[in-house]
């Protein structure tokens, strides 16, 4: 039944073998893309556990007793370094802790916590923890290693157990929600958005590079730019088509993937948080702001793949051409995801900013965080890229480049023996 089938075999390898767009897209893409995202988790995770080796807390106290004295010394004895703060309220220490220190964390020890302890009344302190939003999954790991700490003092050096609340600090302000339900909060910013930034532009690019190419396999753009009506006009049909496909499509992955992720979910969990009572919810200028970079991005992806596909001969090639600009979409999603940017070194800093499809992501933390002037800077950034994308486009589809353009890899096409 299977006759033949070595020699279809042969065949078909020989074919993909052939285009070596093909070959580089299997090998040096995954060779680059991967080993870089495994880069960016690991510094993730160092960054972390540095953070943790040099841990630093606030500390203020309205107690002044000894229950203070022993928290502090077991505290410096597991290696965390304590800056106290003299201030009259709670909002004085934040504002401090965030302006003057590099510390995340903050313990308050309220007046009277000595006494209660030694009577056997109930006590409690406080752990407010700095809720950024650009921390990514290492937001939250400060306050629960500062959490761990206390529950270790209470449970085997504390003579009388005591109560921990923990709460956050969000734009300067003291808020009585903890940083896991701010973290609840965040999620959208933090992980859906970057994804569907991430799907949007690889759909474009996929959609508009199949565009051209396949009129190019099927020989119909001569008859198409033979038409009555300006090559402009054919680009930007090409463009809006393309946005309003791709649109289409990554709105649908994401209600299924912001469904399966909602699965992993426990019963009871939602946050009756009101994100707008927080200073969390996207302004009107935050969505300003996220649209137009999302959308000079996008313009400038559809651009750069036309670009691209007009160099291929058929879909086939066009597709593996395209592939290879998925490490610098891909790239910026894992280092908003796993990493906080303004921790990353100048250099790494200066690569990200680099790369257009970052500045959409950076929008969307914005949208939350309130720093919108590296967001606008970014819009610029990217809107000078796009409108140089598009003139190259335009100058592509003005000629008859567009025709007859190939890319050609000179010493990697297999070649048949003469018989």
């Amino acid at each position: 039944m299977l006759e033949g089938l070595t020699n279809v075999v042969v065949k078909e390898l020989k074919e993909l073998l052939r285009d070596p767009k093909i070959l580089i897209g299997m090998i040096v893409v995954p060779l680059l893309m991967f080993p870089i995202m495994g880069l960016v988790i690991r510094g993730s995770m160092e960054s972390v556990e540095q953070r943790l080796q040099k841990l630093e807390v606030g500390l203020v106290d309205f107690d002044h007793g000894t229950f203070t004295e022993n928290l502090t010394t077991f505290l410096q004895s597991v290696n965390v370094s304590i800056i106290n703060i003299a201030a009259s309220d709670l909002t004085e220490a934040a504002i401090f802790l965030q302006t003057k220190t590099n510390a995340t964390d903050l313990i308050h020890i309220p007046e009277g916590v000595t006494e209660n302890v030694s009577q056997k009344l109930p006590a409690m302190i406080e752990v407010l923890s700095i809720f950024s939003g650009a921390g990514g999954i290492i937001e939250m790991s400060g306050s629960e290693a500062v959490t761990g700490y206390l529950e270790y003092f209470k449970r085997t050096l504390a003579p009388d157990p005591f109560t921990t609340i923990v709460k956050s600090i969000v734009k300067g302000e003291v808020k009585d929600v903890p940083p896991s339900t701010l973290f609840t909060i965040a999620y959208s910013q933090v992980f859906i958005l970057p994804v569907t930034i991430s799907v949007l532009l690889v759909f474009s690019m996929q959609i508009a590079a199949t565009s051209v190419a396949s009129e190019k396999e099927e020989k119909t753009l001569e008859t198409l730019l033979s038409l009555p009506i300006s090559r402009f006009t054919i680009l930007s049909g090409k463009l809006v088509g393309s946005i309003i496909v791709a649109a289409v499509g990554a709105i649908a992955i994401i209600f299924g993937f912001n469904y399966y992720m909602g699965s992993f979910a426990l019963i009871g969990t939602p946050s009756p948080v009101d994100p707008s009572a927080l200073g969390l919810a996207p302004t009107l200028t935050g969505y300003v702001v996220l649209g137009a970079s999302v959308f000079m991005a996008l313009l400038s992806a559809l651009a750069l793949a036309i670009i691209i596909s007009a160099f291929s001969e058929d879909v086939r090639g066009a597709q593996s051409i395209v592939g290879y600009l998925y490490t610098l979409i891909m790239l910026p999603m894992f280092v908003i995801m796993f990493t906080d940017f303004n921790a990353l070194p100048l250099i790494a800093k200066i690569v990200f900013l680099a790369i257009p499809y970052a500045h959409p992501m950076l929008a969307a933390q914005a949208s939350i965080t309130g720093n919108y002037l590296m967001a606008i800077l970014g819009v610029v950034y990217v809107a000078v890229f796009t409108v140089a994308l598009l003139y190259l486009a335009s100058r592509l589809f003005a000629t008859e480049k567009i025709l007859t353009a190939k890319l050609k890899f000179r010493g990697f096409k297999l070649r048949r023996k003469k018989s």
